[in-house]
């Protein structure tokens, strides 16, 4: 048994997509009495079901959408993106809120948040080139990255970006000399890991020990952080920034970490006798992707986390910092919905007496990597029609050549979707398009916005003369 174990233990993670390849649905999936109903909590604002059966988006049915703006398809609804953005703004008034851009990020994304009235939070070169195209004001920007180039940190300080999170000791010696160099300073907060476990995927736990990003709060490092960059001549040190994970229910884990990030500010104070300005919190709230999911609401959050904060400052004699937070799948997710088009349609036997319905679609692991990534969970419906036939256990295959090209692994469908129906996948708005491949060299979806029966494109749909661009062989 002990080597069984072992022998498992090093299993490749997309291992665990195929670990109950001879079970029936999960515990949570309960086969619904109506597989065509929109279940409360995992659609956009304006999606509905129209008279004819169509889903209905912005105004727009699945059908229109696919006409005008071709399969597969990442449909953002405008409406239920601004509000999801300004519900953030308004709950945590007070706060700076930062839109987590790489959740997802264009042009139009930018100056949306931008007229909602949040901050933007960028983690490469081509994130800050972006925000900074659509004249997002850079006082407004905070960068992030544990390998910030030189090229990235110029750009930062020229631009006037108005934090930068450090992540390493290299980096505050890069920041040293390009501020000499730029005759500039820099305002920076010292992103820290308070060994919080978030209940999450391992690899979108952040604030663990064992991990790339930060200094460890444990181990000191943060503490000489924040006192060598208190010393540098041109490092105006704002404060603390913690992130210790994604897709998080509770604020369990952030309790931990303002405890922690809270007795550092103190430690610094006793250090330097300054008190610091500034505590981001990060982000990571989850949001629904099926019916198990049940995430909190913001102004729930809002008043939890501010609850939080205020009773560690009382026990440590600080004032209450100036705070800031880090959306970013909790706005673009639930606003964004994916489109496929059903290709080929197999019943494969699972074991005791089970039978699976595999639904292909002309999609998959290079539109959306997160379930071969993560085994994460979606839903699904059948959105070019309703159907009066009986739910099938289902699983949404995409049509790369990987056994591990799951786009939906559980779902009950309607037993007579068939080639050329459309299907929808709700709370694709995250992560979907920004970590989209071209895996099998196949051409990225697009991404359009609807709203009030109108189409506006965000991100152009790729092409096969896009990809041979690249071909150097092609070039000679």
């Amino acid at each position: 048994m002990s080597g069984t174990v072992a022998a498992m233990s090093h299993m490749h993670v997309a291992g665990t997509i195929h670990a109950d390849a001879t079970s029936a649905a999960p515990v949570w999936l309960v086969k619904p009495t109506d597989a065509n109903a929109l279940v409360d909590g995992l659609w956009s604002q304006t999606a509905a079901r129209v008279d004819d059966g169509q889903l209905r988006i912005g105004g727009l049915t699945a059908a229109e959408i696919v006409e005008q703006a071709g399969s597969p398809v990442y449909v953002v609804d405008e409406l239920d993106f601004r509000g999801r953005a300004l519900t953030w703004a308004k709950a945590f008034e007070g706060w700076g809120v930062y839109y987590a851009g790489k959740s997802f990020l264009c042009t139009t994304v930018a100056r949306w948040i931008e007229q909602e009235g949040l901050n933007l939070d960028v983690s490469s070169l081509g994130e800050l080139t972006v925000a900074l195209r659509a004249g997002f004001p850079p006082e407004r920007i905070g960068l992030h990255g544990n390998n910030k180039s030189v090229d990235l940190l110029r750009l930062a300080l020229t631009a006037g970006v108005g934090r930068i999170i450090v992540d390493s000791a290299h980096e505050i010696g890069r920041l040293e000399q390009l501020t000499a160099e730029l005759d500039t300073r820099a305002q920076v907060l010292i992103r820290v890991t308070t060994g919080v476990e978030a209940h999450t995927h391992e690899y979108i736990a952040t604030a663990h020990e064992d991990q790339k990003f930060g200094f460890s709060i444990a181990g000191g490092q943060a503490l000489v952080a924040l006192v060598r960059c208190f010393h540098s001549p041109r490092i105006d040190l704002k404060g603390i920034h913690s992130h210790i994970g994604s897709q998080i229910f509770d604020t369990n884990g952030f309790e931990v970490a303002a405890r922690r990030t809270l007795r550092l500010m103190s430690q610094f104070k006793e250090a330097t006798g300054v008190t610091l300005d500034e505590l981001d919190l990060g982000g990571g709230f989850g949001i629904a992707y099926t019916i198990d999911d049940t995430p909190a609401t913001v102004h729930d959050l809002a008043a939890s986390l501010t609850d939080i904060v205020d009773h560690e400052c009382r026990g440590y004699g600080l004032e209450r910092p100036k705070l800031s937070i880090e959306p970013g799948r909790t706005i673009s997710g639930p606003a964004g919905t994916a489109l496929y088009t059903v290709g080929t349609t197999k019943d494969v036997e699972i074991g005791g007496g089970n039978t699976r319905r595999y639904i292909s679609v002309d999609g998959g692991m290079s539109d959306n990597i997160r379930p071969a990534l993560y085994a994460a969970e979606y839903s699904a419906v059948l959105a070019s029609r309703t159907s009066g036939a009986t739910p099938v256990l289902s699983r949404v295959v995409g049509l790369h050549c990987e056994g591990g090209d799951i786009l939906v692994r559980n779902v009950f469908l309607p037993g007579d979707i068939a080639p050329g129906d459309l299907l929808a996948v709700p709370a694709s708005g995250a992560y979907s398009r920004s970590m989209a491949s071209n895996y099998n060299h196949t051409p990225r979806p697009g991404v359009v916005a609807v709203r009030d029966g109108k189409i506006t494109p965000l991100v152009r749909r790729e092409t096969l003369d896009d990809l041979l661009g690249l071909d150097a062989g092609l070039q000679a």
